[in-house]
């Protein structure tokens, strides 16, 4: 009866859009606990992770007669058709690959909740409860498993048919299936990841230290340091380049997945109309996606970081607003950082005006370091034409 029963689930996860399910005993994760905790005290978490350690190793209690998982991947776009172009003066920031559609939350609840509930139709005694990245249980590590793929170098989840290109979701149930088997892991000997890693966060094979991801970095809230602004370059949100170098990932594109489809003007949006968006306009154009949830704030902090990395002279009367009239510290201090980097004799002179009415400390020592930025470049100028005129 339960081969039967998991065929049926197998056959109606196909059929509502469900790219790969597998089954899985809800034993503890007993290994997974000295990781997690090491993974702890080298203070490697993000600080998003549900802080009860047990939580995530042990499903039972999440559901107290917890017999199975079911894991379920959905497989996501990783081109855009025609995707617009940066010009001079109209440079483009981009999202991460995952957060290109409607936010992958939704669109995993919708068939977790359709598949629990064909359960529950079948035995109606059945009780599950389901999870996403936001749950408690570890995504990576029911999928791996229950077959879905093995957990790369990368840390992420690599299947045999879309690479890491899936999102990911499980349903904890008191009903008991046949277990599959877990995949060998496949990575071999590669370590392209870890050598093309933009801020070398992934420490050893199957961990990365959080902190230094990009992903989240450009989801922090405060003001970055100075060389995780150089590091983030154009990502508004999340990064993907762990993911594009990976020898698994080479060719792959699915695309029927059409909520996780991309809207090109949003994949890859313009920067300076970001910097003024109202809080309803970015719910109208980004509250449906995954980057969303981090806030208006966020987002414009790194189109104000990706403007700077671009060097964008034309954005210099919108950074000026935002540096004198803005009431948020952290977009101040952004803009200054910003302005310094674009540089110039314009630029000098909006970061001095900034400085006579600035009241906020951290704000005054951002003006004082981008203004100091500027003047010293405008020194070496001045001693690389002086060495030139010698030689000639």
């Amino acid at each position: 009866m339960s081969e039967e029963l998991k065929q049926k689930l197998i056959a109606y996860a196909s059929e509502i859009g469900i790219d790969k399910i597998g089954f899985a005993s809800a034993e503890p994760f007993s290994k997974l606990h000295s990781i997690l905790l090491q993974h702890r005290e080298l203070g490697y978490e993000s600080g998003f992770e549900e802080k009860e350690l047990k939580k995530r190793v042990n499903p039972s209690l999440s559901l107290a007669d917890a017999k199975s998982l079911i894991a379920i991947a959905i497989a996501y776009p990783t081109r855009i058709s025609e995707p617009p172009s940066s010009t001079e003066g109209n440079y483009r920031g981009f999202i991460a690959r995952s957060a290109w559609g409607i936010d992958y939350h939704v669109i995993l609840r919708q068939k977790l909740e359709q598949l629990g509930d064909f359960l529950k139709r079948l035995v109606p005694t059945a009780e599950y409860i389901f999870m996403t990245d936001t749950g408690v249980l570890s995504d990576h590590a029911v999928a791996e498993r229950a077959g879905l793929g093995w957990i790369g170098k990368n840390s992420l989840l690599i299947t045999e048919e879309f690479g890491s290109y899936v999102y990911l979701g499980e349903l904890v149930t008191n009903i008991r299936f046949p277990e599959d088997h877990p995949l060998e892991k496949q990575c071999g000997e590669c370590t392209i990841c870890f050598e093309r890693c933009p801020s070398s966060a992934i420490v050893r094979p199957g961990q990365v230290n959080a902190k230094k991801c990009l992903s989240y970095i450009s989801q922090r809230k405060d003001k970055l340091e100075d060389y995780w602004q150089e590091k983030l370059g154009n990502r508004l949100y999340g990064c993907d380049t762990c993911q594009i170098v990976c020898p698994k990932n080479k060719g792959i594109n699915f695309t029927h997945q059409q909520e996780a489809f991309p809207a090109p003007e949003l994949a890859k949006p313009l920067l300076k109309p970001i910097l003024t968006l109202s809080n309803k306009e970015f719910i109208t154009t980004f509250g449906k996606t995954a980057a969303g949830w981090r806030g208006k704030k966020t987002l414009q902090r790194n189109a104000i970081i990706a403007l700077g990395h671009f060097k964008d002279k034309t954005a210099l009367p919108d950074l000026q607003k935002l540096l004198l009239y803005d009431q948020r510290p952290v977009i101040r201090q952004t803009s200054a950082w910003a302005i310094g980097e674009i540089g110039g004799i314009i630029a000098g002179e909006i970061l001095q005006m900034a400085k006579i009415n600035e009241k906020d400390e951290k704000t005054l020592v951002e003006i004082r370091k981008a203004i100091e930025k500027i003047e010293n470049f405008e020194a070496q100028d001045v001693h690389t034409a002086c060495t030139t005129v010698i030689f000639e």
